[in-house]
């Protein structure tokens, strides 16, 4: 385990230096007699840095992957820690996740569901509609004829987010204890918010509870329509709500012909 996780702590400050932000990585003592190889590496004089330090950081992310992308993402919400140069190139970070197979999400769904997917679904889809960082959809038919969509958490996800999360924190510290920049953006605390965040996000029950009580708060308003939780489905890895149909909310074309 401990191997795992320095093999992972070095990849993410080879990920840093690659894009220019061996600042960063120099800013760790265990780091520094070396940052003479630093300026030999080829990313250097290939021109990354002539791309601003905003740039460089969200390339970075979208390399760390679905984890770190998330992380960004909750960083663009916060405008009191982050420059507004910053806050712009993480707001284009996109949760863009290759999808896991269809064929695991139906064992998954079986799995939870105790049963054959044929008999708790008239139809199941093995190709999935959307896959993010922590779980992927899929179309399904009830047997009473309602379309619904399938929400299944990934697979070893919460292995996964243990591990990063552990190592960022370990980031955060170095970066208080060796960056200025790090204890003015109070990155321990940063992390300790996005660690509770992203537990929450792994517990689907929580986000089903949180969807019924706001559809339960919007009933008979004709300003939100809030989707229908099928609780008899539901579990902490798999839920099952109503499948609805609407317009995304940057297509404002189309947005304002509805109006």
């Amino acid at each position: 385990m401990f191997i795992l996780k320095l093999w992972r702590f070095l990849y993410i400050n080879l990920v840093l230096v690659r894009h220019g932000l061996d600042e960063i990585v120099l800013a760790i003592h265990f780091f520094r007699p070396l940052h003479f190889i630093f300026y030999l590496l080829p990313w250097n004089w290939l021109g990354k840095k002539k791309k601003p330090l905003a740039v460089r950081i969200r390339l970075a992310l979208e390399d760390l992957g679905p984890i770190f992308v998330k992380f960004g993402q909750a960083l663009s919400t916060r405008p009191d820690l982050l420059s507004p140069q910053l806050i712009a190139e993480l707001e284009k970070l996109q949760d863009k996740v290759p999808p896991f197979d269809g064929d695991i999400a139906r064992a998954k769904v079986e799995q939870v569901m105790g049963d054959s997917v044929n008999k708790v679904f008239a139809h199941f889809d093995t190709t999935p509609l959307a896959s993010a960082s922590i779980a992927q959809v899929h179309a399904a038919r009830l047997h009473d004829g309602s379309e619904a969509i399938v929400k299944i958490l990934r697979p070893n996800v919460k292995k996964q987010i243990d591990r990063d999360l552990a190592l960022l924190d370990v980031m955060a510290r170095l970066a208080e204890r060796y960056w200025s920049e790090g204890r003015r953006l109070r990155a321990i605390d940063v992390v300790h918010e996005y660690r509770k965040t992203i537990t929450d996000e792994l517990d689907l029950l929580r986000e089903a509870a949180n969807a019924s009580q706001l559809r339960r708060n919007f009933e008979g308003s004709n300003l939100l329509y809030v989707p229908k939780i099928y609780w008899q489905y539901c579990h902490r890895d798999v839920i099952v709500m109503e499948r609805i149909y609407g317009v995304p909310v940057n297509n404002i074309k189309e947005l304002e012909r509805h109006k």
